[in-house]
């Protein structure tokens, strides 16, 4: 018996050195450490669902330094972070910045080069909610320099191409890019990529770079062709899903 109570005792004394996780302590956390934490999450969905749990976790999740916002109708062009076109806010933004533009609306994008890395998402919860438009006597909607990703947006373009690729790795996810139908339909192509059309520049540097395009879950309308490539890279491993009103793709365009 004598044996027994010492070996609860040594139990229970045991048992009580082991400290208890406090289910609140993340909440102990400074802002710039929890804001360290927040840069990690992917911006949709992880990001934007963290900004609803509390009003401190709402204010560092949108914070600028964690992504900018693309709005027309902001008046006030004092508040940080927020644009009123998808322009300003490219230029200002930095190397490896989230740009979420507002859901509502088209969004006028003509010839707009992106020359760092970015990601571009779309606001709304479908990527139709959120438009880009290209009107006629444009090249492109957005033309890429650098790795980017363009995610939930629908981008739309009256004659030329929606997306043009230039060089680094961009990738297309969720997206709907459309070429409105005209007599010049055959002009038009959603993808275009002219990665390394000079053989002579295709050197071990820009093979170390990785040019290519990534798309997946895309609805593509309209145009010539789904992709036109005039460089060195090409059509690869294409899926396609119909479903009852829309054609999904995912293919990448790469170098053999």
């Amino acid at each position: 018996m004598e044996e027994m109570r010492e070996w609860k005792h040594r139990k229970s004394s045991t048992s009580s050195s082991i400290p208890i996780p406090n289910s609140s302590s993340i909440h102990s956390l400074d802002d710039g450490c929890l804001m360290h934490i927040f840069s990690f999450l992917s911006p949709i969905p992880d990001r934007y669902n963290t900004a609803l749990v509390c009003h401190r976790w709402h204010y560092l999740a949108c914070h600028p330094r964690l992504w900018l916002r693309v709005d027309r109708s902001v008046k006030d062009s004092s508040e940080p972070g927020v644009f009123p076109t998808i322009e300003t806010a490219v230029s200002h933004a930095r190397p490896g910045d989230t740009i979420l533009i507002a859901a509502g609306g088209s969004h006028l994008a003509s010839n707009i080069q992106i020359k760092k890395p970015l990601c571009l998402i779309g606001g709304g919860e479908l990527p139709d909610e959120t438009t880009l438009f290209c009107s006629r006597g444009s090249d492109s909607a957005l033309e890429f320099m650098s790795n980017c990703k363009v995610a939930n947006i629908t981008v739309k373009a009256e004659l030329g191409c929606c997306l043009l690729h230039r060089s680094g790795r961009l990738t297309i996810d969720g997206c709907i890019l459309q070429c409105e139908s005209n007599p010049l339909d055959y002009l038009s192509c959603p993808i275009v990529s002219t990665a390394a059309a000079d053989p002579e520049i295709l050197t071990s540097s820009a093979k170390s770079h990785g040019d290519s395009v990534s798309v997946s879950r895309t609805r593509i309308e309209g145009g010539a062709k789904a992709v036109l490539t005039s460089g060195s890279l090409e059509l690869q491993r294409v899926r396609v899903i119909y479903a009852r009103t829309s054609i999904f793709f995912w293919f990448d365009v790469d170098r053999k």
